[in-house]
């Protein structure tokens, strides 16, 4: 794994981020949520489930084998059905903390800060199952998406493994333009990112969309220095940072409400 070159920050988005209306929660209930995690993916599924639904999310289930859990879906209705699709997948190797419920646990307070004010983009929060089997839920998703679904999704953005640490972004499988914009929500917020490859790793559901030609954006905290954590028994809470946890959701609620706006203006080239 290897560093990547600086990171820009574009900053007519940064003006326009001084105005962008969004709601963020305390930290009491982002950690709380977080510790929600369990070994077993069935109870992950069913806890997921149950945290949109406190949101006031109506859920959307998509059965993507028979016998596994089905990929969770959210949604929360813009002015346009121009659609910022969320995901993270909720399954896990034991006891997967980090790997990934930190991912799939803010999805529902992703949505509660973004419902607050009217959106101009429909965004879909996709809790993914069967990552670790070879990204199962995300390949299904992409299958099942119509060739309209396709052309109306201007962006995916996808959480795998937070609060190792500062978040980062996969740079070589991401869009240029929505690294640029995650630069100036991080700059807004003062939280530092960074540029790594993860190849040698593995791969994440943002890559079951790659051939969809959806700009998309891969953001996580696994750096050289984490990776004897990932599929052990030391991924626990214990191992989260929850400071940095905590400024990565705030940063990503920006994140998401700058993206509403900037791609209504001028959407990452397909």
């Amino acid at each position: 794994m290897k560093r990547a070159v600086a990171i820009g920050v574009t900053f007519t988005a940064l003006a326009i981020a001084q105005t962008i209306r969004y709601e963020t929660f305390p930290v009491s209930l982002i950690e709380q949520r977080l510790q929600l995690a369990v070994p077993n993916n069935s109870q992950r599924y069913q806890r997921l489930r149950q945290l949109f639904v406190e949101s006031t999310c109506e859920v959307e289930e998509q059965i993507v084998s028979k016998k596994g859990q089905p990929n969770v879906i959210c949604t929360l209705k813009g002015e346009t059905d121009r659609v910022i699709l969320i995901g993270a997948h909720f399954d896990a190797t034991s006891p997967g903390v980090a790997d990934n419920w930190t991912g799939a646990s803010l999805l529902p307070s992703l949505f509660q800060s973004l419902k607050e004010a009217p959106r101009r983009h429909t965004f879909k929060f996709v809790g993914f199952t069967d990552e670790e089997k070879g990204l199962l839920g995300s390949k299904r998703y992409v299958k099942d998406m119509t060739a309209e679904e396709k052309s109306r999704t201007v962006a995916m953005i996808n959480l795998d493994t937070l609060g190792l640490g500062a978040p980062n972004v996969w740079t070589s499988r991401s869009d240029k333009v929505l690294v640029e914009w995650f630069a100036t929500a991080a700059h807004h917020v003062k939280v530092s990112i960074s540029g790594v490859e993860i190849e040698r790793v593995g791969s994440t559901d943002s890559e079951s969309f790659a051939s969809t030609k959806i700009p998309r954006i891969a953001i996580s905290s696994v750096t050289q220095s984490t990776l004897e954590i990932l599929h052990t028994p030391k991924d626990t809470f214990e191992v989260i940072r929850m400071a940095d946890y905590y400024d990565t959701y705030k940063l990503l609620t920006l994140y998401l409400a700058l993206l509403d706006v900037k791609l209504s203006q001028e959407p990452p080239a397909p």
